[in-house]
Formats: structure tokens, C-alpha cells, sequence
């Protein structure tokens, strides 16, 4: 697949003006979408909100001779903790579509995990990054299918194609209809069952049998995304999770669930780095992920505003977005007195004070 280059739209130096160009020049039904929330939007709120709670305490003085944002993960090396979160039908962003997402987090040398419902076969994407030794680690997202073999028969494609990795969604055991534009596919989704009832689709939904089957028989490790509950990320690592994500699928399931930010601390706790953690759901900034590290994850996905970097100029548009977070990570990492990730401890993260946060509470109701 070629690409053409495409310019950066002149004015675009920061996030929130990638989110605002993308969002006059997306489609509104592809915005929604891509960038929708599920019902008032409270949880998609909340999860920026919980990343504006926490408060850094710098530490100076420090020595910041080679700076670096390099971390391991799942023993892959990588030069910074970002990777694109899996974000499905990328053509409706831009024609570049995964292919450009996948090359521009190989530019960046960060990591990036397909959608299953990707608009690009997952062998497609795969290839174009393939030869890149300097590229991050590609995973593949995958959603758990009735037949058995069908979850074995992607897994297969998976390794024959290089990705590293399966990153089974769990938090999604309902997802909402969406009409796709003419001659737009999902190429690595079974055929689409007839309509079925809530109580038929909860009958099917995964249980903690299939993902014990599923990590005990697929040919790659198995991250588990979805996880916000201690226990929860306990059972997932006793069935033989690799790595944990906690997310709450950036608001787009369960209106009211709690932020990632506020549950992040707690299921580190309940690990022990038994396993890597992962977080995603409203980070926007280098600042953020600094924080995300602090509180017990290894690395951070990145959503929406991939979709923006895409949507406003293809694969240099998603370069973009990563080379703004990593810089500011870096930034964020110089003022916290931190000259690489292994210095990034808890002791980071101010307190919260208990009176701060009822006043906090209050104004939020």
C-alpha cells in the first residue's frame, strides 16, 4: 500500500488542537463513533478528570545526564511506554487507515495493537512494518467468539504474521450495532451472526473457562484488557494472563464506571508486579502518562487522539501525537527529577488530601 505524504495542518502544535481540527473534519457519525462515549459521556469525564486529580511532587537537584525514555515489556525493549490502543474501522478517519497508524507508531519506535475489527487485514498492516528492526511491539486486539476455532484460527494468523501478542478485550460483553458505509469491511471478523437479544449475547459471553482455555492453548502470550476490579486482575493472572490492561474501554461500555486513573493504584497493589500493567482512558498529555507510570503501570495505550493525528494527517498526523506525548514525557520526567523510567516510583504522586477531595466531591455534584 503506498502513502502519500501529507502536511500537518498549519496551527497544529498540541493535542487539544489535533482534537479540535479532527472533530470539524470528521464526519459527525463517523465522529461519534470513533470518539463517542457511551451514554451522558460521565465516565469518558471521569477519566480525565482522575488524571487532573493527581498531583505531582518534583523532586530536584537530581542527576539527568542521559535522559531516556526507554522501558521492557513482555521482554521486548522499547523506547518509550506509549503504544496505540486497538481502535477499530481507522478508514473512517483517514485512507492511510491502520497501515498509516501502524507505520507511524513504527516511526516513533512505539508499540501499537490492532483492532480485530480493523478495516485492513491484520497481514496487511503487519507487512508494512515488518521490516523495521527499530519498531515497537505489534499485538493484536481480538474479542472472544462462540466457536472455539474461530479464536484459534485468528490466534494462528496472528503469529504467522509476526504480531507478538493477543490482547483479548473483556469488558465489552455487549457492543452496540453500527452500520458501516458501503464498501467498507472488517476483514478479520467472522461472518456477523443473526440479531440477537441481550439474553442471547450474555448466554455466549466469555467466562473465566474460555480465557484459561485461551491462554493455556494460543500460540502467543495473552494480555487481558478491561480490568478494573483487584480481584478481577488477580483471577486474570491466575488463568495466565501475560499483562493486564486497566481500562474502562475509554467510556465507550458502561456509563459510570470508574476511572482508570482512580483504579490503576489499586490493582498494582493487588499484583504486585506479578504481571505488567498497562493503562488506558483519557491520557492526554506527557504529564499523564508520567503519572500512569507512578501509579504501577509499565506503559500506557493511546486512543482517541490517534484517531485525531489520523484524521488530520494520515501517518504523519499519528507520528505526531506520539513524538507530542513523548516529548512531553520527557519534559514532565526532567522536572520530577527522573533521568529514566526506573527512578519512577510512587513517591511521585502528592497525597490526597482528605478535605481537598471532599471539596472536590462537592463541586462535581
Amino acid at each position: 500500500m503506498k502513502m502519500e505524504v501529507q502536511s500537518l495542518p498549519a496551527g497544529i502544535a498540541n493535542l487539544a488542537q489535533h482534537e479540535q481540527r479532527a472533530r470539524e473534519t470528521l464526519d459527525p457519525a463517523a465522529w461519534a463513533y470513533l470518539c463517542g462515549a457511551a451514554g451522558r459521556g460521565i465516565t469518558e469525564r471521569a477519566n480525565r478528570a482522575a488524571w487532573e486529580s493527581v498531583t505531582l511532587v518534583p523532586r530536584v537537584l537530581a542527576s539527568l545526564e542521559g535522559l531516556d525514555t526507554r522501558t521492557q515489556l513482555l521482554g521486548r525493549a522499547m523506547a518509550s511506554p506509549l503504544i496505540a490502543a486497538p481502535v477499530a474501522f481507522q478508514q473512517l478517519a483517514h485512507r492511510d487507515a491502520e497501515v498509516g497508524t501502524a507505520l507511524a507508531a513504527a516511526a516513533q519506535e512505539a508499540g501499537m495493537v490492532l483492532s480485530q475489527q480493523a478495516s485492513t487485514p491484520l497481514e496487511a498492516v503487519a507487512d508494512a512494518v515488518a521490516a523495521d528492526s527499530r519498531r515497537g511491539p505489534l499485538w493484536l486486539q481480538m474479542y472472544w467468539q462462540a466457536d472455539r476455532s474461530a479464536v484459534a484460527a485468528l490466534a494462528d494468523r496472528a503469529r504467522a504474521s509476526g504480531y507478538e501478542a493477543l490482547v483479548l478485550t473483556v469488558d465489552s460483553t455487549v457492543r452496540s450495532g453500527f452500520h458501516l458505509p458501503a464498501g467498507l469491511v472488517a476483514p478479520n471478523m467472522p461472518a456477523a451472526p443473526a440479531a440477537q437479544d441481550l439474553r442471547s449475547l450474555c448466554a455466549a459471553a466469555p467466562t473465566w473457562h474460555e480465557l484459561e482455555w485461551l491462554c493455556a492453548n494460543a500460540p502467543l502470550p495473552v494480555i487481558v484488557k478491561g480490568i478494573l476490579h483487584p480481584d478481577d486482575a488477580r483471577h486474570a493472572r491466575a488463568c495466565g494472563a501475560a499483562a493486564i490492561v486497566v481500562s474502562n474501554h475509554g467510556g465507550r461500555t458502561l456509563d459510570g464506571a470508574a476511572a482508570t486513573a482512580t483504579m490503576l493504584p489499586r490493582v498494582a497493589e493487588a499484583l504486585d508486579g506479578a504481571v505488567p500493567l498497562l493503562v488506558d482512558g483519557g491520557i492526554r498529555s506527557g504529564t499523564d502518562v508520567l503519572k500512569a507510570l507512578a501509579l504501577g503501570a509499565r506503559a500506557v495505550m493511546i486512543g482517541r487522539p490517534i484517531v485525531w493525528g489520523l484524521t488530520n494527517a494520515g501517518a504523519r498526523g499519528v507520528a505526531h501525537v506520539l513524538r507530542l506525548l513523548r516529548d512531553e514525557l520527557e519534559i514532565a520526567m526532567a522536572q520530577c527529577g527522573c533521568a529514566n523510567l526506573a527512578r519512577v516510583h510512587g513517591d511521585l504522586i502528592a497525597p490526597i488530601d482528605a478535605s481537598a477531595q471532599s471539596l472536590r466531591n462537592e463541586r462535581t455534584t
